[in-house]
This record gives C-alpha cells, structure tokens and sequence, in this order.
C-alpha cells in the first residue's frame, strides 16, 4: 500500500489504507504500508507503526498539514524492496504513487491505483495555482490511472467521471468500508461532559479536515443562520487543520463564539463518542470522492444535511436519510433544512432509522471483500501471462 498521507494525519486516504490493510491482515494476508514520515508519529499505535515503512519527507508542504515525500527511490527501505508483494496499490498518482509503479514493473507485479481525490480541487496547496494548473491534475492522474492494471473508484460519481476524462484501464467501484456497530455504540453523553456541552443541547456536527478545499466558510454562514434561531443549539466540529482559526472568527464576528466547539482530531472510541454527541450531521464540502464521513455519521444514526456533490448523493437520499441540497443553494436554505430537522422529533426518527439501513451498505466486511477479490483476478491473470 504505497500513500503519500498515513497516520497520524488526518484524512479520507489516510482512514482509507489504514482501514483495509487492517482488514487484509483479519482476512489472513500480510499487508506493508509505506508512506512518509510524519510529526508527531509517537502518536500512533505501536502495533500499527510495526506494519509500516515510513520514507524521508518534506514537513507541512507550503504551509498545509500534509507531508511531501521526497521522490528518491534510493531511499527506500530493505524491507519494501524484499516484501515480495502480489499486489502494489497507489493511493495517489505521483511521488510514492511513481514508485509502485517503477517497483511493479521491475518485479512484473499487478499495480491497482484507488482514485480517492479530486486533485484540482486541491492545486491551491502548489505555488501559483490557476486553470491550467487545475487540467495539468486531471491529466496527470488520468495517464496514471492508464499506466495501472486496475482503477478502484470510491464512488459511481467518480468512476463515471473518470471514465469520461479517458479512464480506459479497467475501473472496479470498491467505498471505503466502515465498522458499522462500533460508530452506533459511541457513548455522545460522555463526549459531550468532556467538551463542556450541556446534556439537553442540541447538536449539530461535522467531522473532517479543517481546510479550504471543504467549503467550510459557507458551512459556518449557514449553521450560523440556524444557530440564531435555535439558543440551545451548538456546532460541534471534529477535526483539525489550516482553517481553524478563520471558523473561530467567522463564528466570533456572528456573536456565536461561545456556541462553536472545536474538539480537535479524533480517533478510536472518541471519534465514536463524538458522533455519539451529535443530534444532526452538517456537510457543505464538493471535494470529496466518496462520503465516508456520510455514512459514519449515518451509521451513528444521524440524519445529514449536504451539498449535492460527487460521494454525496452514493450515500445521501433526499428525504429519507437526510436532506440533499441543490451545489447552488443559499446559506439561508441550508440553514433552514437544518432547522426543518430540528423542529419535528418524528421526521428525524424517520430520517435516522433510513441513516442506519444506509450505513450497512458500506460495512468494511463488504468493501474488503470486493478488493481482495480484485486483487485474486489481477493475481491469476498475471501469472497466466507469464
């Protein structure tokens, strides 16, 4: 599994590798990550970091929290080059994504690429961001996607765009899975005693990175707008990043400062607790390939309310599970749709039985399952065409 994001870093690729290496290793298999180094990698679980490789990288690259792995293949660790893998699977298309192309090459080994991101949503983190630079991404990841015996898609929105920017290599939609029965059981009323957040307040909350590329200005405007109207309600956000402190001040500038909660990163049984905590789910983000925090949420129970976007609507019904707003729609509507939640006890015991039914779908016994089937066809057919 070669990433250029892994723990401790908080992200959807991140959760993503993490989730099924872990899952390929109950199922049996052996699976070695490699990705860069990191701060504060004391962090992470000693039993993790024992299945890991981590390669020399450059710290918060232009001022983001992510790393950048310097793009030697000299560096590599021993152990990586004498794994002897079946299968080497990209997470990204340059950097360490280059690599596992170069090392399936040398060693005639299938090489499969998950297209978790839309990369020219994120180009604003690269000096000098423009469109060309945007369409420089898209064909970057495209003849990579190309160079690769398979494509994983996290979503049917992503697969059809992909094949629509001349994705020919096979594309196979595989989410990331999620442990359905751990995010219902977190236990909200202690999260909430641990944050300061009254027992009888009602809770609306996202979880993600804190960073531009999630529409989070238009988030904070429009809970804003229903915080106003609702005195016992608060913002609960789980999570960290860049855009931290400008959320704080949108909040502030709204007279609203004491009623945002910024919890920070979460993980574990606090990320369960955490959505535990929560009455209603917020979602305003366009970037994402896949609504992986959507279904956590749902699988909490909680009805959501979101942007109509790619790895939304695989996950988001309107008006059963939640509510899905057109890309364009004004704050004060996304506010309102909150609060139409908010007032009726019977529509959001509606909304959360359909959330719970929603989230089974995207189990992580299903999702690893699809993948490693994956992987078993690409093995077969690289030894018949030796």
């Amino acid at each position: 599994m070669m990433t250029n994001t892994y723990l401790p870093h908080v992200g959807g690729v991140a959760r993503s590798v993490h989730t099924f290496a872990e899952d390929y290793r109950k199922a049996g298999h052996e699976a070695l990550v490699v990705a860069p180094t990191f701060p504060d990698l004391e962090s992470v679980d000693p039993e993790i970091e024992k299945n890991v490789v981590r390669v020399p990288a450059v710290q918060k690259f232009n001022g983001s929290d992510f790393s950048v792995r310097l793009p030697l293949l000299s560096m590599l660790h021993p152990r990586v080059l004498g794994f002897e893998a079946d299968v080497f699977h990209s997470h990204h298309p340059f950097l360490l994504g280059d690599t596992a192309l170069r090392l399936g090459a040398d060693n005639g080994v299938p090489v499969v690429f998950t297209h978790h991101t839309l990369y020219e949503e994120y180009v604003h983190y690269v000096p000098f961001p423009s469109k060309r630079m945007e369409s420089f991404v898209m064909e970057m990841s495209t003849h990579y996607a190309n160079l690769c015996d398979a494509v994983i898609a996290p979503s049917e929105s992503i697969a059809k765009l992909i094949r629509g920017r001349g994705v020919e290599a096979p594309v196979t939609v595989i989410p990331t899975g999620i442990d359905v029965a751990a995010f219902a059981g977190g236990d909200g009323q202690r999260f909430r005693r641990a944050v300061g957040i009254p027992a009888d307040s009602f809770v609306v909350g996202t979880v993600g990175r804190l960073a531009e590329e999630k529409n989070l200005d238009y988030l904070c405007r429009s809970v804003g707008a229903f915080l106003k109207d609702r005195p016992d309600a608060v913002f609960l956000v789980v999570g960290s990043g860049p855009s931290a402190g400008k959320m704080k001040r949108i909040f502030t500038e709204h007279g609203l400062g004491d009623r945002l909660v910024l919890a920070g990163k979460r993980s574990g049984s606090d990320l369960y607790d955490a959505y535990g905590a929560m009455d209603l789910f917020a979602f305003s983000s366009f970037s994402e390939t896949q609504g992986l925090v959507l279904a956590e949420a749902m699988a909490a129970g909680l009805p959501v309310v979101a942007l109509d976007a790619s790895g939304v609507r695989e996950v988001l019904r309107d008006g059963k599970n939640g509510f899905m707003l057109p890309a364009a729609a004004k704050e004060d509507e996304f506010a309102g749709a909150l609060a139409k939640i908010a007032a009726n006890e019977g529509v959001r015991a509606g909304l959360r039985k359909e959330a719970r039914l929603t989230a089974d779908h995207f189990s992580r016994e299903t999702c690893s399952a699809k993948a490693l089937a994956l992987y078993e066809d690409l093995v077969r057919e690289s030894a018949r065409e030796r």
